[in-house]
């Protein structure tokens, strides 16, 4: 078995919450320490343990552990692994909690308390916080906790994490715990295992029928909406349409802002240019940082567009539906519905897409779920989609639908398309992959989203997008600049400088490996840096281009220089090429840690660098013969 390593704060007492999927452990966590960990309404998000700080009234710290849902101490998946791990002190690096948080779904409870009697058997201070206790209420769930906590032994609060005051009386609890005073952990224990789960599912219900809380209360608002959006016909159907209205958006509602940040960016590169001298600082400033990274920026708003739709659809709990939707079609090349919420992270990013196959219990469905995801568009692709749409694509409308959109929207579907294929490829090398295996997934009550939980979520995209265009692509960018500027040119030279520049040799060797699919030197320059992170290929092509032009108003729009330099056969070959190809070094870095060895990042990155070529060439080959050359 795989060890898990963890990072502490070095001083505290540490709780750790624990509790089923998609009982509300991160909004509690967020609550108690002031964090802004990503929440959603499905299981599978928290796939990572998450510590924070509270602080106490007196000033002491109180370290807070997120760990990832569980429904048993009997693991099943990697998620459920790390979870046990922790509560049993066999999490290498890390002690053993002083204390535990059972959170508890107020309107679930018999698998809630299952999993506290469980935690109970651990021989820690425990205290059971029945989160959600405002929707059991309107739903007609009036509970006792006085009475729930002496038929469990356990202190009860009743918490509403999306409250701001939601969590006073679990705060008193930790304010006033006797625990406190001790930095000595339990000793870890196997008392766990003694009862077996149908006893403690015979205990739960004689709980709950003492208390008149043995009948189910349905919840009428979910079950109207689930005839429709889970209809056999219609359900797909709507899944269909709110996925195309999504990409249909991102360019729609983007124009405004992003022919802001290109004004922006145009003026900065002009009042740069005329005010200082002709040197090669200045063409640093901007050909490299401002062409670059501006190259890049302005795609941000679009990012936040697609972003702030799929937040939107995971706070409400549509997505374990689309799941189910999705179940029939998975199990036809192999694989369960289960492996869809670890491909749709991959949509934001495939690192944490990867990690959210921890909790596919089935080892071979989680293998071939880490081999597909980064064949979903990330959205470091985006900036690269949206570019040569941009200058390839005209911005029509063709019977009330946005044509570039269209296209934007058919690039996602030919990723998905891809993976399905692959997937299909598996399954029938594999015996086991012929055999279709149930799915069996908690679908969570609708909610309204949250705006709370939306604007962290888009706050927490915006960082990781800035930091990525401030780190990595910004020194990829200067990298480039040098590559591409030095050696200076000669005195009788006649092409543009960057052409005798180490850059140049480099693209000009490249492009006899690439030719066949219709890249010309400079998107070959482009590649390189590019599998650092998707995005550098669009800094890299607006550096090459700005550095090539013979005017100074070239760097100033890249799409149009793309457009009076390119075929379309080239700009379609190259979106094929990105819809495939390997994803960026830190995605081969996370399988190898997820895996445990360089056997499946080796088999990924070939694979599809075969994939991506065979596109390509197929797709240059085709729009020649169409006559788009």
């Amino acid at each position: 078995m795989r060890e898990h390593k963890v990072y502490v704060h070095p001083s505290g007492p540490l709780v750790a919450l624990v509790g089923n999927p998609n009982c509300g452990k991160t909004a509690l966590f967020n609550l108690l320490t002031g964090s802004r960990q990503k929440v959603a309404n499905y299981a599978g998000v928290t796939v990572e343990r998450k510590e924070g700080l509270m602080r106490l009234a007196d000033g002491k710290p109180l370290r807070i552990l997120d760990l990832p849902g569980t429904y048993s101490l009997y693991p099943r998946s990697e998620d459920e692994r790390i979870t046990c791990d922790v509560l049993m002190g066999r999490a290498l690096g890390e002690k053993r909690p002083q204390a535990l948080v059972c959170v508890v779904d107020a309107t679930n409870l018999r698998m809630g308390l299952r999993l506290v009697l469980a935690v109970k058997r651990l021989g820690l201070p425990c205290i059971v916080a029945l989160n959600m206790s405002d929707l059991a209420a309107k739903r007609g769930l009036h509970i006792d906790s006085q009475a729930l906590g002496d038929a469990l032994g356990l202190p009860v609060v009743g918490t509403v994490a999306i409250q701001h005051d939601g969590h006073t009386a679990l705060r008193d609890w930790l304010e006033n715990a006797a625990w406190l005073d001790s930095q000595t952990p339990a000793p870890a224990t196997d008392s766990v295992a003694s009862p077996s789960p149908e006893a403690d599912h015979k205990v739960v219900q004689d709980i709950l029928r003492r208390l008149s809380l043995d009948t189910a209360v349905p919840d009428a608002f979910s079950d109207r909406l689930d005839r429709v959006l889970l209809h056999p016909a219609m359900g797909p159907l709507i899944l269909l349409v709110v996925l195309f209205l999504i990409f249909q958006a991102v360019f729609s509602w983007a124009v405004a802002p992003m022919d802001a940040i290109k004004f922006a960016t145009t003026w900065l590169a002009d009042l740069v240019v005329a005010h200082l001298p002709e040197t090669w600082w200045r063409s640093l400033l901007t050909d490299g940082l401002i062409a670059g990274l501006g190259g890049v920026v302005v795609f941000l708003p679009q990012i936040l567009i697609l972003f702030f739709f799929i937040l939107v659809l995971e706070e409400s709990g549509y997505l374990p539906r689309a799941a189910f939707l999705l179940d029939r079609i998975m199990g036809s090349v192999g694989l369960s519905g289960r492996s869809f919420i670890p491909l749709l992270s991959s949509f934001a990013c495939a690192i944490p897409g990867i990690m959210a196959t921890r909790t596919i219990a089935n080892q071979r469905d989680r293998m071939v779920t880490i081999l597909i995801a980064p064949l979903m568009t990330c959205s470091a692709r985006l900036p690269v989609y949206a570019l040569l749409i941009g200058a390839f694509i005209p911005q029509r409308v063709v019977a009330g639908v946005e044509l570039q959109g269209l296209v934007l929207f058919g690039l996602y579907v030919a990723g998905i398309l891809g993976a399905m294929l692959v997937a299909w490829v598996l399954k029938r090398l594999s015996d086991a992959g012929r055999h279709s295996r149930p799915l069996m997934m908690e679908l969570p009550a609708y909610h309204l989203p949250s705006l709370r939980n939306v604007a962290i979520g888009l706050r927490q995209r915006v960082r990781i997008f800035l930091h990525r265009v401030g780190g990595t692509i910004m020194a990829l960018t200067l990298a480039l600049w040098f590559l591409a500027s030095y050696p200076s040119a000669p005195e009788n030279a006649d092409r543009p400088a960057i052409e005798y520049s180490y850059a140049g040799a480099m693209g000009y060797a490249l492009q006899k490996v690439f030719d066949p699919i219709g890249f010309n030197w400079q998107i070959s320059i482009a590649l390189v840096p590019g599998m650092a992170a998707r995005e550098v290929a669009v800094s890299s092509l607006a550096t090459v281009y700005a550095l090539s032009a013979n005017n100074e108003d070239t760097a100033e729009a890249l799409a149009p220089v793309l457009a009076a330099q390119w075929s379309l056969a080239t700009a379609l070959s190259l979106l094929a090429w990105f819809v495939f190809a390997p994803q960026c070094l830190s995605t081969l870095a996370a399988i190898k840690r997820e895996t445990g060895g360089w056997k499946m990042p080796l088999v990924t990155a070939t694979y599809l660098f075969v994939l991506a070529y065979a596109a390509a060439w197929l797709t240059y080959h085709v729009a020649l013969a169409l006559g788009w050359g």
